[in-house]
């Protein structure tokens, strides 16, 4: 969106510095043409902002490759052979669908919790199969992505990796943290965005009424809804996310793919029940 003149051309110099892979960049304009773009990368203009998700589905359809990068214009790669690594990963594992490499904010070397991709987070260094992603910085097999469907583009701001990892699974594949490779990226607060706690409230239940078993829908969002009401601070944040849950009540969810029980028991058995 052209509104961080610094740290995209750090990005974009990190991705051209990759060793040993072939790269074909795109670069999504959402709502924009993109500016500062280097010499070896293509764009692609929208003339409106259609959302995070979304635009990374433009992203996907403009490129060729055997794997797909997704990368934060504020994320960058501190050593040149983390694309060659994941690659590697996976290929070497035909059942594996995506990669999530560790998140480190480069000034402090901390890795904020909500990058860990699963339950037991404490411990930010210890690799292992997962069944959500940290969505700015994944790599993903391209047949897998194609057949889940890509993201969710209407969801526009928040869970849509957790969309993608479940339908990833759903079709049989496994994803997998990958901590020994590092990407930079600032420790921000997602609750900057004006619209953090209703667009928040109002994906996690278009994720569980897409995705979900009817039988675990009520208990996906109850779980979700206690916690929230547990660790919510002010009651601006409290309408906001209450207005969210009910807008997402009401509908606008999209197709519905319901994932089998034995993804549900696939999900358990990984650590992390689809109802947390």
């Amino acid at each position: 969106m052209n509104d961080r003149p610094i740290e995209f051309p750090r990005a974009m110099a990190s991705l051209l510095a990759q060793e040993d892979v072939e790269l074909d960049i795109v670069v999504v304009g959402n709502g924009c043409t993109p500016e500062h773009v280097p010499e070896g990368a293509r764009t692609v203009s929208l003339q409106e902002n259609v959302g995070i998700p979304e635009g990374r589905n433009v992203g996907a359809n403009a490129v060729k490759g055997d794997y797909l990068f997704f990368f934060d214009n504020d994320a960058h790669l501190p050593e040149p052979h983390a694309l060659r690594t994941l690659v590697d990963a996976l290929a070497a594992d035909p059942g594996l669908a995506y990669i999530q490499p560790r998140i480190a904010d480069p000034d402090t070397g901390t890795t904020l919790r909500r990058w860990v991709p699963r339950l037991r987070a404490a411990d930010p260094t210890r690799p292992g199969t997962v069944t959500v992603m940290a969505e700015g910085v994944v790599m993903v097999r391209r047949t897998a992505y194609d057949n889940a469907g890509g993201w969710p583009g209407h969801f526009f701001l928040f869970h849509e990796g957790v969309d993608l990892a479940w339908r990833l699974w759903n079709q049989g594949y496994t994803g997998r943290y990958m901590p020994d490779v590092v990407v930079h990226h600032p420790a921000t607060d997602p609750a900057r965005h004006a619209t953090f706690y209703r667009l928040n409230a109002r994906n996690r239940v278009w994720l569980a009424r897409r995705n979900l078993p009817i039988a675990l829908v009520p208990l996906n969002l109850s779980a979700w809804l206690l916690l929230n009401l547990w660790r919510l601070r002010g009651m601006s944040a409290l309408r906001a996310s209450l207005t969210g849950f009910v807008e997402g009540l009401r509908g606008g969810h999209g197709t519905r793919s319901r994932m089998s029980w034995h993804t549900v028991a696939r999900l358990a058995r990984a650590g992390r029940p689809p109802i947390l």
